[in-house]
Parts: C-alpha cells; structure tokens; sequence
C-alpha cells in the first residue's frame, strides 16, 4: 500500500549515511541515487524510505505530527535499533518501552535533521 515515504534532509551524504547504517540490518541499502533524492529499502517492488533536499531549493523542516515508524522484528529489537541510531547521531524523542500494556512497545528518535523515527513491535 505503500511505495515510499519521503523525508528532507540538509546534508544528503550524512543522510544516506545514517539511514544506509540503520537500516542495513533490515535489507535496506540504497537501491536509487539521484543525487538530490536517494530512495533506501530492500528492493524497488517493497515500501522504501527516500531522503532528499527539498525540490524548491529551501530548507527543510521535519513535519510537526510527521513519522516515519519502521518494524523492528522484536522488543530487543527496538531495543537495538534505538541505541544504534543514538549512536549514528539521533537524539531521544521517547526512550524503549511498552507504550499500551501487552500490545505496542516502541522507542522514538529524531534523525540528524530532526525528523521523527519510531521503532515498534506489536504485542
């Protein structure tokens, strides 16, 4: 139902960087790169995440309300998951926890241009 999700980065190196490195352990690798817009997945026919500096040449903005939130596989994955991009340079937005008892447990983060991550398990 999804083809891609789209986000505005200030720096498209850093940017294919930290998501190359995240999502790596996932499948996901840089499939297209045209320079001002990289989409990131495990194949062109599944959902893909694409970073890119805006079209109109101004800067961009992370969407108040916005969210990207990726499948982690496992609670320790979510775990992981938000550590290693705290490492890669992201800032706690909601530390790892079960956010509705016995049915979502998530941990929430912000990318180096301030765009809002979720990693989630369900049950």
């Amino acid at each position: 139902m999804i083809g891609y999700v789209t986000i505005g980065v200030s720096d498209m190196g850093k940017a294919k960087q930290f998501y190359g490195d995240l999502l790596g352990e996932l499948g996901g690798k840089v499939l297209l790169d045209m320079e001002r817009i990289t989409f990131i997945g495990e194949s062109m026919a599944k959902p893909m995440l694409a970073v890119c500096v805006p079209f109109n040449g101004e800067p961009n903005h992370p969407g108040n309300g916005n969210m990207v939130a990726i499948p982690a596989g496992s609670k320790a994955a979510v775990d992981k998951f938000y550590h290693k991009a705290i490492e890669l340079g992201a800032t706690c937005d909601g530390e790892p926890g079960q956010r509705i008892p016995d049915m979502f447990y998530g941990a929430y983060v912000r990318d180096p241009d301030g765009n809002k991550l979720a990693f989630f398990e369900f049950g």
